[in-house]
């Protein structure tokens, strides 16, 4: 299924010419340059800037990927509906797609989001069924629940962004390739988080694959998540605990996706919700770029492997700018929140004294 030649022949780079609808618009997305944390750690640090996908976040890749996939196969025909079971962008990802490409969509998500993120599933035309929040294990949980109703319906599929490695081929044929031909193959590594494992496995692939081995993957990890210590430990998965601030990143088990790819990691590491909210207030300052948690975490990681590293060139995942619709503009997000949580001052990061007194 992974090929360097396939995904070199699939793909075309189309920043500078128009495309077709939405999801000719999908990728392309550019390479930021972070100049102050650059300057400050000696190295080249990159964000890819996934908002900038037209649903908003990295999640439209996977989204359309899939559903090219299940239409490859068969298995999807016009008409048809797409079911599945997400609390986050993807959903948003594939009811835009659907939309674009005349399908119905379902998504079972948990009862525990937002008003705001349902509301706006239903705008964009899906059928959304709020369900009760239960642990992967028990029948009823949300993923499961959308794998049953797909099978109750005719030209249906459950998309299992999960566990469907059509999710991380979508990245080995687009994501990687476009890191690769915007650094003119000048790369030390790269530094993602995961959730399905898809962006990590595929781009990671290709990027390994395309340097002969040279360029180094990282994963960066949230507190509360496994991966680290599965793969610092040589693969013994540990008992989830513990929880983070970050929201779609983060695992308890090694998904379908993720195995794909979990061997040839370079290395993990937990970044600390302080870490990561000090640098969406550091972002903000420093570059005028407003992240939300999840790609400040990224952002954070890349840091700390370019300060491990030395000089060179990294790349990292920037999923998605904070909307100020959202509910993530709500007081947790504030700078008072900031300074309880980190004390650090929002906005002192071009100056000193900027730690808030005790």
């Amino acid at each position: 299924m992974f090929s360097i030649a396939r995904a070199t022949a699939r793909r075309t780079f189309a920043t500078s010419t128009t495309v077709d609808g939405f999801t000719g618009a999908v990728g392309n997305t550019p390479l930021i340059y972070l100049k102050h944390l650059s300057e400050r750690t000696g190295a080249r640090i990159f964000g890819k800037a996934e908002f900038q996908n037209p649903g908003g976040s990295v999640k439209d890749r996977a989204a359309l990927g899939v559903v090219r996939d299940a239409e490859e196969r068969g298995q999807l025909k016009p008409g048809g509906t797409v079911v599945e079971g997400t609390a986050g962008n993807t959903g948003i990802g594939l009811a835009h797609v659907c939309r674009a490409r005349g399908y119905k969509c379902v998504i079972y998500m948990p009862d525990s989001q937002s008003q705001e993120k349902i509301d706006l599933l239903r705008m964009l035309g899906a059928e959304v069924h709020a369900v009760p929040a239960v642990a992967y294990e028990n029948p009823a949980n949300y993923n499961h629940q959308a794998r049953d109703h797909a099978k109750q319906l005719p030209n249906a599929i459950w998309t299992n962004q999960f566990d469907n490695t059509a999710n991380a081929y979508a990245h080995y044929t687009s994501t990687g390739p476009e890191i690769w031909e915007q650094t003119q193959g000048d790369l030390d590594a790269f530094v993602c988080s995961t959730g399905t494992g898809g962006t990590l496995a595929g781009t990671g692939k290709y990027l390994r694959e395309r340097s002969n081995g040279k360029t180094q993957i990282w994963l960066a990890d949230p507190p509360g998540s496994v991966l680290t210590s599965y793969i610092t430990s040589g693969g013994k998965l540990t008992e989830r605990s513990g929880s983070s601030i970050t929201e779609g990143i983060g695992q308890g088990r090694i998904t379908d996706n993720l195995a794909t790819f979990v061997k040839d990691v370079t290395g993990a590491f937990t970044v600390p919700d302080e870490k990561s909210i000090e640098m969406v207030y550091e972002l903000l300052d420093t570059e005028g770029l407003y992240l939300g948690a999840s790609s400040a975490l990224n952002v954070a990681a890349a840091v700390e492997v370019a300060l491990k590293l030395g000089k060179g060139i990294y790349p990292c995942s920037t999923r998605q700018l904070v909307p100020y619709s959202q509910p993530w503009q709500a007081p947790r997000w504030s700078p008072s929140f900031a300074t309880a949580l980190t004390g650090i001052k929002a906005g002192c990061f071009r100056t000193s004294g900027c730690r808030a007194k005790d």
